[in-house]
């Protein structure tokens, strides 16, 4: 049996397929998480079938491209039964899904999900009654406490057997007032003593204020990377030690077996120095990550999208599209890719364009080792300003295209807030587990290969092996690059080594300047004292700190980054138009930060 899972967005749905299948896919309070089908097996009671996770969706009008995709998977006849999940504290509206679902003529399943929520309010939910309304068979459950899931199975296989269409698809076509109209009767004698979301209401009184919820929202993920800072680096303390006996113990057993100098070079130098700078950054990674998740599952996250309506508005853009961008304060290609959530072709484009400004944990290692170095006990403060600088970056390159392009009709913002609730913690550490083990993967791949390279650049020059690496390839390469970023206060070969290197992953830039400069363990107290000594040899100070911070921030995306909005844009002819705006924004703006902390640091 092929079974679908379909709802509103944020109805549970990914949760539940992930009950079943034992997949982790990600689970948030926003729509637009799942903004592909996702399909998976599940062997029931020795039979194996296929489950689909379709993107979610309030109705099948299909105005965006995820509720596009929904509406011709299940046209298209790939499903043997529909599960529709809903919402059971938000029924009205999620049972006019339902009933276009019913009238696909496709056996409909409904699972009531989040009945712990309903239950909480002191409502009582007739489901039988209900069915009966209905036609179809429905089912409560609580997909987070896995509640009911073996009584759904059985219902969605007993109707994709019986292959019978259910009495309500032979409604008559309504339209969607008379659709309403027909729901809103049939809740009305199913559901009694539903009272108001009395908690929920009062702090959203104060986190939608137009003014008061925003400065709440800068002054949490100011908290947040407060804690990042102060108790990352306390908790890779430990691991910084780890890694000097690990360099201490490698050293000595390649002497011990008499390695040849160069391959003692590339493992120590290129190898350890490289990816070991990175991963002395994971605490940092792991907190940064809790507390997006722990923001996210609360139902927080969905109010910031919700107060920057207004500010998207303004750039002529639909509050959708600040979910992207929200995103991309993790990873820039889900925050592209999720860009699919919005109604127009127009919107995705710009979305694509100015997501990159918004700061990706991967440059996170950056604006901790340079910030550490040189700005002491402020260093959180300067690197939170990057994730501002960003932000306002994004909406002002919003501001200027907008006249590029003609002016259409923005559809209204529907997105759900759901309740605030505690964190689940499955949720939570699944997320965080997503997170460290694509941070890991890029350690041991994209860093660890990049590390390589840059030693063989760094070691070889026109003339073979060199002893200096003033001689190299590298040098050569940085000289050209470096001449450009002089007004930018970056003039140095070596820092232009370290960011067109940073193009391959955004950590890069960390690892080639503990190549570049021979440090190893370069995040330890130790390493940025290291860092920093040699910076300033070249006349590198504050000023030229900030000034790489801002430049990290929003040159050109990495790699993986511009392949998917290649992907999503259709257009190399716009991925390069991008690059080449990213690039100069980088510049313009690092120059003005370099020029004006001259002024002052």
């Amino acid at each position: 049996m092929t079974i679908a899972f379909a709802g509103n967005p944020n109805c549970g749905k990914t949760t539940l397929f992930n009950a079943y299948t034992g997949a982790s896919l990600k689970v948030a309070n926003w729509p637009g998480v799942t903004v592909e089908k996702k399909e998976g097996t599940c062997t029931y009671k020795g039979e194996r079938h296929t489950l689909v996770d379709l993107p979610g969706t309030y109705s099948l009008s299909s105005y965006t491209m995820e509720e596009k995709l929904t509406r011709q998977f299940l046209l298209s006849g790939g499903a043997d039964v529909i599960i529709d999940v809903a919402d059971a504290s938000c029924l009205t509206r999620n049972l006019y899904l339902t009933i276009q679902l019913m009238e696909l003529g496709i056996p409909v399943v409904l699972a009531l999900n989040m009945m712990d929520i309903l239950k909480k309010r002191g409502a009582k939910l007739d489901v039988h009654r209900l069915s009966q309304k209905l036609g179809i068979p429905v089912v409560p459950l609580s997909a987070r406490r896995r509640e009911g899931l073996d009584v759904l199975m059985d219902a969605a296989l007993e109707a994709a057997k019986s292959k019978a269409v259910p009495a309500a698809a032979q409604f008559e076509q309504m339209e969607a007032q008379e659709r309403f109209a027909w729901i809103e009767a049939a809740v009305a004698a199913c559901l009694t003593d539903n009272r108001p979301r009395a908690f929920t209401d009062r702090v959203d009184n104060v986190l939608l204020h137009p003014f008061w919820g925003l400065l709440i929202f800068f002054a949490i993920m100011a908290v947040v990377f407060l804690l990042t800072f102060t108790l990352g680096d306390l908790a890779k303390i430990p691991l910084e030690a780890a890694l000097d006996q690990l360099y201490s113990a490698v050293g000595q057993g390649l002497d011990a077996i008499h390695t040849a100098p160069w391959l003692t070079s590339l493992i120590t130098d290129g190898i350890l120095a490289g990816v070991g700078g990175i991963l002395t950054f994971l605490p940092n990674i792991v907190l940064l990550f809790f507390a997006l998740a722990f923001l996210e599952d609360s139902g927080y996250m969905a109010r910031v999208a919700y107060i920057m309506d207004g500010i998207m508005g303004s750039l002529g853009m639909s509050g959708r599209a600040f979910i992207p961008m929200l995103l991309g304060f993790g990873c820039t290609v889900p925050a592209i890719m999720a860009s699919r959530a919005l109604e127009s072709r127009r919107d995705r484009l710009r979305v694509m364009l100015v997501t990159p400004f918004m700061s990706c944990s991967a440059r996170l290692p950056v604006y901790i080792l340079i910030a550490g170095a040189f700005f002491g006990n402020y260093a959180p403060v300067a690197a939170f300003s990057m994730y501002v600088i960003g932000l306002l970056t994004a909406i002002l390159i919003a501001r200027c295209t907008k006249s590029l392009h003609k002016k259409e009709k923005q559809l209204p913002l529907l997105m759900e807030l759901p309740d605030y609730k505690a964190p689940a913690l499955r949720t939570v550490v699944l997320y965080v587990w997503e997170k460290v083990r694509d941070y890991l993967t890029r350690a041991g791949t994209t860093i660890f290969l990049a590390s390589i390279v840059l030693w063989v650049l760094l070691n070889f020059g026109p003339g073979g092996f060199v002893t200096s690496m003033e001689d190299s390839f590298a040098a050569w390469i940085g000289r050209g690059a470096a001449f450009l970023l002089t007004p930018c206060g970056l003039g140095m070969w070596q820092i232009a080594v370290a960011l067109i290197a940073g193009i391959a992953a955004k950590e890069v830039v960390v690892s080639s300047l503990a190549v570049l400069f021979g440090i190893e363990n370069i995040s330890s107290a130790a390493g940025t004292t290291a860092l920093r000594a040699s910076l300033a040899a070249y006349g590198f100070g504050a000023a030229n700190a900030y000034a790489l911070m801002v430049f990290v921030l929003l040159y050109i995306p990495c790699a993986a980054a511009l392949a998917t909005i290649r992907s999503e844009s259709k257009s190399w002819l716009w991925t390069a138009g991008a690059a080449v705006m990213q690039i100069g924004v980088a510049w313009i703006l690092s120059a003005v930060a370099y020029r004006i902390g001259c002024l002052f640091i």
